[in-house]
């Protein structure tokens, strides 16, 4: 039974920018026959983050073409550490750590992949599996002999390390990679490794050592590795790494990471990291190309990734949170908000603290803005701007110079919001 692709894999990825190279006839081999390809994911942590999404879109998009895909979780390599493109060694893992990480990053993956249904549905695999019983004499004897030192002294990942240091154990890593293509294409038919452009040198040696080893056809493709139209670093801000689990990086977090990308990343983001269709894409472009204030790219791209990494709820949770600062949230979508998404939300509004006994007691609304807060510098403004509608509390206009502040008024059990005319917020925690 021939093989027909659903769509050419190398011209999807090369619209997208997710090509920056790969090896030569590649595309001929993915045309002609269903592929199985992989990609390792080193557990350094118990979470992915968003730089490790264009492995996962390779992924993902392998499988759209009609491909298998196969995800590495990299339990035998995570205990080296992998040169490329680090200045020092990494500090090794413990085995309950990494235990710990594999797990994280194992139930991350299998989101964004078809795990069920047909013949080329998705698989995970574990290089641990294979390595745990293979001695350094066997590895030794059987691998290592296969492949020069002149041959892996060559890599770029070596070549730059070269003055600062480099251990036998990281020297050896790109081995234990290329053993890792060995043994896939081997026992599962694996014929295509991908990863970022950083991972090339390591890739190849792979390719080689199934060439040397006599074990048959073995391509490489790559990513290019994504970069900021300022020359800012991907995938970090100024608290750090924007993660995929929702308990290091907030769903309203990531939502906003997307949502405030310049006008030339959110080009560029939204065909590497959506789904959206080519079509779509060129459409949204357009429409926002005369009025990029509305930020529809930006939206589009925030609404496509936030849905797939975490759920519609929280992109529905993360626009309700955004929309807040901009006078179109209610109370309700305010209770809705977690401690921590609150308090990204009003990051940098002047904040006071009250005390939790005088809430319980009740504070009359006057004395509320003026002495607990001092929102205001006087009583008779207050009053005056209270009377004039200029004054909300949770989201709610204040309607009554009478109104009195009590426990009822307080979000997630100790913070009241409130507003002095259109764009003037102040969080009062009461402690």
């Amino acid at each position: 039974m021939s093989f027909k692709p659903k769509h050419d894999l190398i011209d999807e990825l090369k619209w997208r920018g997710l090509l920056h190279d790969s090896m030569p006839e590649t595309q001929e081999m993915l045309n002609r026959e269903m592929v199985t390809g992989y990609v390792g994911f080193d557990p350094t942590s118990d979470s992915l983050h968003i730089g490790n999404l264009v492995p996962i879109m390779l992924l993902k998009h392998l499988q759209l073409a009609g491909h298998k895909p196969i995800a590495l979780v990299g339990g035998a390599t995570g205990m080296i550490g992998d040169p490329s493109g680090k200045s020092a060694e990494r500090n090794l893992l413990d085995e309950e750590t990494l235990r710990k990480n594999q797990e994280g990053v194992r139930s991350q993956l299998l989101k964004f992949l078809d795990f069920e249904n047909g013949e080329n549905k998705a698989e995970l695999a574990n290089n641990y599996d294979w390595f745990k019983g293979m001695s350094f004499l066997q590895f030794m004897r059987d691998i290592g002999k296969h492949i020069t030192v002149s041959y892996m002294m060559s890599k770029d990942s070596v070549q730059n390390r070269l003055e600062t240091g480099l251990s036998f154990t990281e020297f050896s890593y790109q081995l234990v990679q290329g053993y890792d293509f060995a043994h896939l294409l081997k026992t599962k038919g694996v014929k295509l490794q991908m990863g970022g452009s950083d991972q090339w040198g390591n890739i190849v040696t792979g390719t080689e050592l199934i060439r040397r080893m006599g074990l048959g056809e073995a391509k490489a493709l790559v990513a290019p590795l994504i970069t900021k139209a300022d020359g800012g670093k991907f995938g970090k801000t100024e608290s750090g790494n924007v993660w995929l689990d929702p308990n290091r990086t907030s769903p309203y977090q990531f939502y906003q990471f997307w949502l405030n990308a310049s006008d030339e990343d959110a080009k560029k983001y939204i065909r590497i990291f959506s789904l959206l269709p080519k079509d779509e894409i060129e459409a949204i472009e357009a429409e926002h190309e005369p009025a990029p204030h509305n930020r529809l790219l930006q939206k589009a791209l925030a609404k496509d990734v936030t849905t797939r990494v975490h759920s519609e709820d929280d992109y529905n949770a993360a626009v309700a949170a955004s929309e807040i600062l901009f006078g179109k949230g209610t109370e309700e979508s305010l209770r809705k908000l977690s401690e921590s998404d609150l308090l990204a939300v009003f990051d940098g509004v002047p904040q006071f603290e009250i005390s939790a006994s005088d809430v319980q007691a009740g504070i009359p609304v006057i004395e509320f803005l003026t002495d607990a807060a001092a929102i205001f510098p006087s009583k008779g403004e207050a009053r005056k701007m209270i009377q004039g509608n200029g004054v909300s509390i949770n989201q709610n206009k204040v309607s009554s110079v009478d109104l009195n502040v009590d426990a009822s008024f307080l979000i997630a059990g100790k913070y009241i919001l409130a507003q002095r005319g259109k764009k003037n917020y102040y969080l009062i925690k009461a402690v």
